[in-house]
């Protein structure tokens, strides 16, 4: 990852106004600070969130709290615990989606 048109900047990620996103199940909180080619988010999913499409996109992903399940499309899942996280690469043959029994908080970068 090359970060690019982002000085050095503290971030005060309880300032960020929250925004809601309805899952196919549950909703997701995301609290996001962009700048040049970085999007940087904390994510609250509700207990039972179920994302709403598979996603081809890449991310960094750290597990604050909770727990999340990540499906692959192709049927693959891996259950990530807090201190637990992955890195996916964009690829629309190998999307994912996210899906938390009992809420989660994440860090994601992409």
């Amino acid at each position: 990852m090359k970060i690019e048109g982002v000085p050095y900047q503290c971030v005060d990620w309880n300032k960020i106004k929250e925004e809601r996103h309805e899952g196919e199940s549950g909703e997701a909180i995301w609290r996001t600070f962009e700048r040049g080619n970085v999007r940087a988010r904390v994510v609250e999913y509700s207990a039972g969130y179920l994302a709403n499409h598979w996603c081809p996109r890449g991310h960094v992903l750290f597990v604050l709290e909770g727990s999340v399940i990540s499906e692959l499309e192709d049927g693959g899942k891996e259950e990530l615990r807090a201190g637990m996280g992955y890195v996916a690469e964009d690829d629309e043959k190998k999307r994912h989606r996210s899906f938390s029994p009992n809420g989660a908080k994440l860090f994601i970068v992409d």
